[in-house]
């Protein structure tokens, strides 16, 4: 496989474009963060750029074991989440009371939390940035 061939794979594979840039690969913009694969001096580098940084993970001597790395890791679901027992099953379908107030109260705390959070910062003007202190 080689960059261009990955191109067209990921596409096919649904992996949104902003994702990973690939050199001499036409894309659309990227996000901040996003794998990335280029050559350089004869070496494949495949790593990720966040935050302004490009940090290599891997370096190939050959495009296609490059570009099938990169392809795998794009690609990836992870484990397939395990089915529930029929005892978990029962579990869930007789509590939903139980689950809906456990649920309630965690949204309480979060809000509650926040709520601290924003008296601690003071009103914010309309634009929801916080204001400096007052020099009073």
């Amino acid at each position: 496989m080689d960059r261009f061939e990955l191109c067209r794979a990921l596409r096919s594979a649904g992996v949104p474009e902003a994702y990973y840039e690939i050199q001499d690969c036409p894309h659309g913009p990227h996000t901040a963060d996003r794998y990335f694969l280029e050559e350089r001096g004869g070496l494949w580098a495949v790593g990720v750029h966040e935050r302004g940084t490009r940090e290599v993970h891997e370096w190939f001597t050959d495009e296609d074991r490059a570009c099938r790395w990169l392809h795998d890791r794009l690609t990836d679901e992870g484990p397939r989440p395990e089915p529930a027992t029929p005892e978990e099953m029962d579990r869930l379908l007789h509590d939903a009371d139980g689950i809906r107030r456990r649920a309630r109260e965690a949204l309480d705390r979060a809000l509650s939390e926040a709520g601290h959070r924003r008296t601690a910062q003071g009103p914010r003007p309309d634009d929801g940035r916080p204001r400096p202190p007052s020099a009073g």
